[in-house]
């Protein structure tokens, strides 16, 4: 999940400098849109993590 977060992140700095609405939003990458963007990637991905973890701990219990 971190190398997928890592490359979600790329993908978003990317997307800012090459997407000319995005680039208006966030030229220099240090405006809140991109920051709060960042925030939300990372928010998600934590989310997904610990969702996808304890899923599969309570899989591993039931066939236990």
């Amino acid at each position: 999940m971190i190398a997928l977060y890592l490359n979600v992140f790329v993908l978003v700095v990317q997307l800012s400098r090459r997407v000319p609405a995005l680039k208006a939003l966030a030229s220099t990458q240090t405006e809140p849109a991109f920051k709060i963007t960042q925030l939300v990637v990372l928010l998600l991905f934590v989310a997904i993590t610990v969702f996808a973890t304890t899923k599969f701990r309570h899989a591993q219990l039931r066939t236990a």
